[in-house]
């Protein structure tokens, strides 16, 4: 079977019909017992009823003819005999006690000759409630023979010759319990195995149609998942607001999201990361092959060469190593940045006099290619809270490339202005500029606008572009055909405390 037949694993449906199983055993077995006791109670309930007025024709019948009690205040055996015999042509389980006023049994007449002894009193509170409702209520008494249970009763008050006391009759008597407990256990025997097979047919049925039901979504999800598990990466779920497990429909339509999301984020890094490694591999290459060449001319005409061509050869060699240094040393600082290892450390500064700073160090650099290179800032010191040594980086790559694309006779701008909560930094230049089309792209790593240069590694923007990011700032570019280009970026003010 392949793994996209399997909709729901069987480990799943299991455990449902487990948990369906004992849920149904748990609801048969508290039916039977709820069932027993209810129809235990109202079996109690009925005899009760029907029997309320036992112990007031037992007083009119036996007490109006003779006294229960003998002269000498003994009780009269001899009229509870022939009580007995009258209750046994009507009820063998019913056990008559005579009680006084506080409780004490003084006499019992009982049928099924018990071994077990009588209390010595009754409570009289299940006693007096009985004959205060007329015996309308479902009560409970004392068992005189069973001291820990209650049973059903019927009871009365005498006052005869000045003695007060209740007739108590308990109409439930141990024969009475052990042909109920028979027949009940032979009922619910019954009634358990019919109420269980009717139980587990009609809860097959519900069960299978209730986990089809319930498991008809996460059958949907499952399929989907499989499907782009084997490749179909536009596989979603589809309408997850309809589904039953709305929240899991949408984590997996974002994860997928997601996940392809990364993939093309991956495929895009490794084709970078191939033209990087291309791209470097062909700078590295071009100073290499010239302090080879130039190193090798040295090596087989140094006897022939003059003291100023020595001195040329030297100085070229010289000028290359400076640029494979840079190369290195960019590529070490971007790939440091792109790893996230260089933090930030955020500190006031002044931003006027870094610029002067530079401004003074690229004089020289700039005179050499006869561009004026000036700074244009406010009267007032301007101080921000920035990496001072980020900034500084990111300043000398825009000056350094502003002054690379620069024609001769043209002129370079650092500007400073002073917006209140931030500081513009703004570096224009009267260069070639950059054309529309390539400008989305000048901050990515290792592009370079002019194809035909020599100049540069392609990442003194990129660098510059991680560093306004590790600041949470922005930097963009106006540029215009011939009419050179600006790069502006703020940071933030320092307000002082």
């Amino acid at each position: 079977m392949s793994s996209k037949n399997k909709t729901l694993t069987p480990k799943l449906i299991k455990k449902l019909w487990f948990a369906f199983g004992l849920l149904v055993l748990l609801m048969g077995v508290s039916y039977i017992f709820i069932t027993g006791y209810y129809a235990n109670k109202y079996n109690k309930a009925t005899i009760q009823q029907v029997n309320a007025n036992v112990a007031n024709h037992v007083i009119a019948e036996k007490f109006s003819n003779a006294s229960p009690f003998l002269e000498d205040g003994s009780v009269n055996k001899p009229l509870f005999g022939d009580l007995m015999h009258d209750m046994m042509a009507v009820n063998h389980a019913i056990e008559v006690y005579l009680l006084n006023d506080v409780g004490e049994v003084l006499y019992s007449v009982v049928l099924n000759h018990s071994k077990n002894a009588v209390t010595k009193t009754v409570s009289l509170a299940p006693i007096k409630k009985f004959i205060a409702s007329n015996g309308d209520i479902f009560i409970e008494g004392d068992d005189p023979r069973n001291p820990d249970t209650e049973k059903i009763f019927s009871a009365a008050p005498y006052n005869v010759e000045g003695k007060k006391g209740y007739i108590y009759i308990i109409l439930t008597g141990e024969d009475f319990l052990n042909i109920s407990e028979n027949l009940l256990t032979s009922y619910f025997t019954q009634l358990g195995f019919g109420a269980t097979v009717l139980t587990m047919i009609f809860s097959a049925i519900i069960g299978l149609l209730s986990i089809w039901f319930l498991t008809k979504n996460l059958r949907l999800i499952t399929n989907t998942v499989v499907d782009f598990r084997e490749g179909d990466l536009n596989a979603r779920i589809k309408n997850p607001e309809g589904s039953d497990i709305e929240i899991f429909a949408h984590s997996f339509n974002d994860m997928a999201d997601t996940i392809v999301d990364n993939m093309e984020k991956m495929k895009s890094v490794d084709t970078l990361r191939r033209e990087l490694i291309a791209n470097v591999s062909h700078d590295l290459r071009t100073p290499l092959a010239i302090l080879k060449g130039y190193i090798e001319t040295l090596q087989i005409k140094k006897d022939t060469l003059s003291e100023k061509e020595k001195d040329n050869y030297l100085q070229i060699t010289h000028d290359n190593v400076d640029k494979l240094s840079n190369l290195i040393h960019q590529l070490f600082e971007y790939s440091k940045l792109e790893a996230e290892q260089i933090s930030p450390i955020k500190e006031p500064f002044s931003i006027t006099e870094l610029s002067y700073d530079l401004i003074a160090k690229f004089k020289v650099i700039a005179q050499k290619k006869e561009i004026i290179l000036t700074l244009d800032c406010p009267e007032e010191n301007c101080m921000v809270y920035a990496d001072v040594s980020l900034v500084e980086r990111a300043l000398q790559n825009l000056i350094e490339n502003a002054i690379k694309y620069t024609n001769p006779y043209g002129a370079v701008t650092l500007s400073l202005n002073n917006l209140s909560k931030n500081i513009e930094i703004n570096i224009s230049d009267t260069g070639s500029g950059i054309p529309a089309t390539e400008q989305p792209y000048i901050f990515d790593r290792y592009k370079q606008v002019d194809k035909t240069s020599k100049q540069g590694t392609g990442l003194g923007l990129a660098i510059v572009k991680k560093i306004m990011d590790l600041h949470e700032t922005t930097i963009t570019v106006f540029s215009e055909p011939k009419e050179g280009s600006s790069f502006v970026f703020n940071l933030p003010a320092y307000q002082g405390q």
